[in-house]
């Protein structure tokens, strides 16, 4: 680990973790978004069942609503991490995610079980944060994108089985069950990362709460063209992407009728995430983050074609429909972990907030978006097809006017 900040890790009065620790750790960490949005999937027809919801698209507030409080969250996480250091931080989070699976376990309303979603998401956008922040810390530039694929290699495989890991669980118990499972994972990381996780901001590059500092540090990052063009490029890219996730399990088993197979088609269709961050691993180092992810987006934008031609033409059989929802996610794998370092780039010296403005408006933005398309759906894949591409269109023009049409081409420092 002879890249990392000698000096960030020697504040710390733990032992500083190998390499391959430390990316398995980011990833632990990241990983309890993921595996507290896809677990509920499984769950969401018991949960209109048990609370009696007559629209069956208000299930999917479970999901919007935690990520919501993710959104959110993420304005606070980035000042109060650097001001206070990202373990504090960083471990409140985790406390606060614990608590509020608590509270979801013995929800007695639809409205109870709402509030505790948004505080799980709160909690989990301090561990989104601090983990991006982590990383910026160590590395910058193609060796942070590639630190980003290796933890992401381990975080995207979540989606992957989480669907199952519900599916699981509700043949041994009922929906509630979900939020034990989520609650003793939650746990385990808390204890995981108090252990072994040290501080990676020294003491004298800690920045000040007074309102005009945080103000200038947010002026400083949504000021600058390369972190504002991305930001709004990955959110669009996001708004897809959470449709996709919100209307998922009404696509698998009202349109194509897959029952209790609806998880094992969803990780069919997520493997498509993970092969991204083995081949992005492996790629970004020789070719950069830019023609990484541009190549990606415009094949995004491809997908996305090919898929509203075929629902138009009523021509999107099941195994279409998995293959082109797989390349959705192969493409969106590549250009995430990109985006993200693309965007962090300029910001090491307030790496924190910067991480947490972008993480807001990435996921606000794809949160507004996705809600649209999703409580659009009607029984039928149009909805879907087409908001996926507009948003797909919307970010290839974005990234292309943050590049001032340069796409692919690396620049030897960050766009002004």
């Amino acid at each position: 680990m002879t890249e990392i900040n000698a000096d960030a890790w020697v504040s710390s009065g733990h032992r500083p973790m190998g390499f391959p620790e430390f990316v398995v750790a980011i990833a632990a960490i990241m990983a309890l978004n993921p595996l507290a949005m896809d677990m509920m999937l499984p769950a969401l027809p018991n949960i209109r069942s048990a609370f009696a919801l007559t629209d069956a698209n208000r299930a999917q507030l479970v999901l919007s609503t935690f990520l919501t409080g993710f959104g959110v969250g993420q304005f606070a996480m980035g000042p109060l991490a650097d001001r206070f250091g990202r373990r504090p931080v960083l471990l409140g989070g985790m406390i606060l995610y614990s608590v509020a699976s608590l509270l979801a376990i013995a929800a007695p309303s639809f409205e109870l079980l709402l509030l505790a979603r948004a505080l799980q998401g709160l909690g989990t956008s301090a561990t989104r944060v601090i983990a991006t922040s982590i990383v910026r810390d160590c590395y910058a530039g193609r060796r942070m994108a590639h630190v980003m694929s290796l933890a992401m290699m381990v975080f995207i495989a979540v989606p992957v089985v989480a669907p199952s890991f519900g599916q699981a669980v509700l043949l041994l118990s009922e929906w509630r069950g979900i939020f034990i499972a989520l609650m003793l994972y939650g746990m385990m990381a808390l204890i995981w990362s108090a252990l072994r996780m040290p501080e990676t901001l020294p003491t004298d590059m800690r920045k000040s709460l007074a309102v005009r500092e945080v103000l200038s540090a947010f002026r400083q990052t949504i000021t600058n063209r390369q972190t504002l063009g991305y930001a709004f490029a990955c959110g669009g890219v996001w708004g897809a992407m959470f449709a996709f996730v919100f209307s998922s399990q009404q696509v698998f088993t009202d349109i194509y009728r897959l029952g209790h197979y609806f998880p094992l088609a969803f990780a069919a269709v997520a493997v498509g995430v993970a092969i991204a961050g083995f081949v992005n691993a492996r790629l970004v180092g020789r070719l950069g983050m830019r023609v990484m992810s541009h190549g990606a987006l415009i094949g995004y934008a491809l997908v996305a074609a090919a898929m509203l031609l075929a629902v138009k033409l009523h021509a999107l059989p099941l195994p279409l429909f998995m293959v082109l929802s797989a390349l959705m996610m192969f493409a969106f794998g590549l250009m995430m972990a990109n985006f993200t370092a693309l965007a962090m780039e300029p910001h090491g010296n307030i790496a924190g907030t910067a991480s947490s403005l972008y993480g807001s408006i990435t996921t606000l933005l794809g949160i507004g978006v996705g809600m649209a398309i999703g409580q659009s759906y009607d029984g039928t894949l149009v909805p879907f097809a087409t908001g996926f591409f507009i948003c797909a269109l919307v970010a290839l023009a974005i990234a292309a006017v943050t590049e001032k049409g340069r796409l692919f081409q690396p620049h030897h420092a960050p766009i002004k």
